[in-house]
């Protein structure tokens, strides 16, 4: 009598693991689809933005081929297509060229657009502050202090990756906004900089003695000049970049006859 009392429980046991397998069932299987949609949407962004980062790359290196081949237009065609590309690095690389070529035609406020679009655009800090230091650039002769300083001070924090080059075109904002004793302390500190790099080092001291022999007058252009200077400038020892000689001392006339 026992052995048929266990034997129903048993079979109870059984029906009731049947019918709670039966309700999770539908559970699991929509776990697992719902895994398995998960794994092939992320392998499909993977395989989207590796192909949308390869077609930049090649439209962007036939840009730079058709530009330097003279045709321009093409070549801003091509970029502009970048630009609106998924791949952020160059669709950043791209509105970069773009905003150049605007700059180059003295249309200020279209390059400053780009340069701005191009620093929102990047995908690091890298790309990002080389595109905001050159709308800095680009607006220097022609903004107050206050704003350069707002779009330049971030930039000069701990860790950022052209914090010096930042700091040196605050000090020539200070120059262009007439405050010369504040540049000369700024260019003091960069010429003796050790990160700041050769290039930075010779223009700091050639807008010193800009500042020491009171060529005021010469500075917007010297200014000018001295940020059109390539990063690295090879110089002999003690020689100053182009457009930023100190001006000479006026040469004493002779005594004449006692």
């Amino acid at each position: 009598m026992v052995d048929v009392f266990e034997e129903v429980e048993e079979q109870l046991r059984s029906d009731r693991y049947k019918a709670l397998a039966l309700k999770i069932l539908p559970w699991i299987g929509g776990a697992l689809v719902l895994a398995l949609v998960v794994a092939l949407g992320i392998w499909g962004y993977q395989n989207y933005r590796a192909k949308a980062h390869t077609e930049a790359s090649d439209q962007y290196a036939a840009a730079i081929e058709a530009f330097n081949s003279g045709d321009r237009n093409e070549a801003v065609r091509l970029w502009g297509e970048v630009g609106k590309s998924s791949s952020k690095a160059y669709s950043s690389l791209a509105l970069q060229q773009l905003g150049g070529l605007q700059l180059s035609d003295g249309k200020v406020a279209e390059a400053v657009k780009l340069f701005d679009e191009a620093a929102e655009a990047a995908p690091t800090p890298v790309l990002g502050d080389v595109a905001r230091l050159k709308s800095a650039f680009a607006l220097l002769d022609s903004s107050p202090y206050k704003d350069m300083e707002a779009r330049l001070k971030p930039l000069t924090d701990e860790g950022r990756p052209y914090r010096v080059q930042a700091r040196e075109a605050l000090a020539f904002a200070k120059i262009m906004a007439g405050d010369l004793p504040g540049a000369r302390t700024e260019f003091s500190v960069l010429s003796l900089m050790v990160d700041g790099g050769e290039g930075v080092s010779q223009r700091a001291k050639a807008a010193i003695a800009l500042i020491d022999s009171g060529s005021a007058k010469a500075v917007p252009g010297a200014v000018k000049a001295a940020l059109a200077l390539p990063p690295a400038v090879a110089l002999p020892p003690g020689a100053l970049p182009p457009g930023l000689q100190a001006q000479p001392a006026p040469q004493q006339p002779a005594p004449g006859p006692q």
